[in-house]
């Protein structure tokens, strides 16, 4: 594995979110349901490299759609997949999962995954978020989810790094942190 790159070397290093637990839930615990209503974890997904991003339909990040689908297909069959978390946190997600299903199809041709609406911050954040806000950014710090479109990349060790909003998802180092921890 290669290290991080050296644009990003004031963060103390990433989390191995393995070791947080929030009402005894590990990230690969984690339950989610997905857009369709089927019920799965993380753990469907933990032997992957995920780029785990809060998205929302009518935000003005949502061309960001397109440069992850092009990821998803770019690395989808080589170990790689962004798992969408629809959100209306910042009041900017359509109002069904049918819709958000539609518009992402139909608007950005989305095929990756995509769980239900969730919430990404306060006291009823979704148990995988309540793990992710504890990773630092490139700048050293944690905390809540800034906006949509933030972005996690969970490598199959367990290691964690965070993307701020405006980060695109092709950015040199997430591509770099792709193409090092894909599956051999």
């Amino acid at each position: 594995m290669t290290t991080a790159p050296t644009h990003r070397a004031r963060t103390p290093g990433p989390h191995s979110l393995a070791t947080y637990s929030q009402n005894m839930t590990t990230l690969t615990d984690a339950p989610l349901t997905m857009l369709d209503g089927r019920e799965t974890s993380f753990a469907e997904f933990a032997d992957n490299v995920v780029l785990v991003v809060n998205v929302a339909s009518r935000c003005g990040l949502a061309p960001q759609y397109e440069t992850l689908e092009k990821l998803q297909k770019t690395y989808g069959d080589r170990g790689f997949t962004v798992l969408g978390v629809p959100s209306n946190q910042f009041l900017q997600e359509l109002s069904s999962e049918e819709k958000i299903a539609e518009y992402c199809s139909t608007t950005w041709g989305v095929t990756f995954p995509m769980t239900e609406k969730a919430k990404v911050n306060g006291k009823k954040r979704h148990p995988l978020y309540a793990q992710l806000v504890e990773t630092e950014d490139h700048s050293g710090k944690a905390g809540p989810i800034m906006w949509n479109f933030e972005k996690f990349l969970v490598l199959p060790s367990g290691e964690v790094h965070r993307f701020r909003p405006t980060v695109q998802p092709d950015a040199r180092a997430i591509v770099e942190l792709i193409e090092a921890n894909l599956p051999r």
